[in-house]
């Protein structure tokens, strides 16, 4: 069954270029009106040029669709909900907001001040938690949205001289995990992409031959899927040059020491067992876990607990 988003309005943030545009343009190819959001800034964030995001709404409506331009800095709050307000008065609804804006400051981190810590943070997760935020009532009320966060390998994985960026792109998953579930009864599903393509903040990091392979236009379809009336929710989908992955996060069954003293010395014995992988499971939510430890400690003393349900 063909994707469409027919009536359907998306806010795209740092949609002026690379990995935001591309975006852009398939949602709109398949019918979705669009806020093109871009601040015009340098990869470091300075500086602030609105021609970008023009650009990309002059060749939507060029193509026959409908889009707007606004030049929000996402990590200004006020800035946002005028972008929404905008958005509400030229379309009345917000169904899809792909939070894509980013810079990047990369430093070790013993050279790394930290306001361009802060700042990176502030774009990337305090940005995509006010854009969310500013149409998270819209969505509630028209019992309808699709939420993107965008993650990277740096956050899940780690980049050496990215502890700024990591931090906040490792966010994007606690973020996504509780919103997921504030959202389900309002058929709000909210997922994470972790992209690797090369854009601007990328190209003089990749050699020309994988440069060419990773173009934006292979994550895209991805990030459709991601959006899309039957999309999933909760999940963490990577990509590049067309190959899409999904990353989950597991935990152990491990073991229970509290028969006892429990020692420093126990749990660095007992470490190869903790870390068997043998019955690893996805939690569903932080008191999952929280139930999983009372229940293992109770059935080493020989107790029963009543959680009264």
């Amino acid at each position: 069954m063909e994707i469409r988003f027919d009536d359907r309005v998306a806010i795209v943030t740092g949609a002026g270029t690379g990995l935001g545009r591309s975006h852009a343009l398939g949602l709109a190819a398949r019918g979705a009106k669009l806020v093109i959001n871009d601040l015009g800034a340098a990869t470091d964030g300075s500086g602030r040029n609105e021609s970008a995001a023009g650009a990309v709404v002059h060749e939507i409506r060029k193509a026959g669709g409908e889009a707007i331009a606004h030049g929000a800095d996402v990590s200004n709050e006020a800035e946002v909900q005028d972008m929404v307000d905008k958005t509400l008065s030229e379309w009345g609804r917000v169904d899809i907001v792909v939070n894509n804006a980013g810079i990047l400051r990369d430093k070790s981190f013993a050279k790394m001040t930290m306001a361009d810590f802060r700042k990176v943070v502030d774009v990337h997760l305090i940005g995509s938690a006010n854009v969310t935020h500013a149409c998270w009532p819209v969505m509630r009320e028209q019992k309808y949205g699709r939420v993107v966060l965008t993650s990277s390998g740096s956050g899940l994985y780690g980049n050496f001289g990215q502890s700024n960026y990591g931090a906040a792109k490792a966010a994007m998953v606690g973020l996504m995990n509780v919103l997921h579930l504030e959202g389900a009864r309002d058929n709000i599903r909210v997922n994470t992409l972790a992209p690797t393509a090369t854009t601007r903040m990328t190209e003089d990091l990749l050699p020309s031959e994988a440069a060419q392979l990773l173009a934006p236009e292979t994550i895209t379809p991805g990030l459709l899927f991601l959006v899309s009336e039957n999309a999933p929710s909760r999940v963490i989908l990577g990509a590049g040059g067309g190959c899409f992955a999904q990353t989950r996060i597991y935990e152990t069954e491990g073991i229970e020491l509290a028969s006892g003293e429990i020692t420093a010395e126990e749990v660095a014995a007992s470490f190869a067992e903790i870390s068997d992988p043998d019955e690893q499971a996805e939690l569903h939510d932080a008191f999952s876990q929280t139930r999983k430890y009372a229940r293992k400690a109770a059935e080493a003393r020989g107790m029963n607990l009543n959680w009264g349900e």
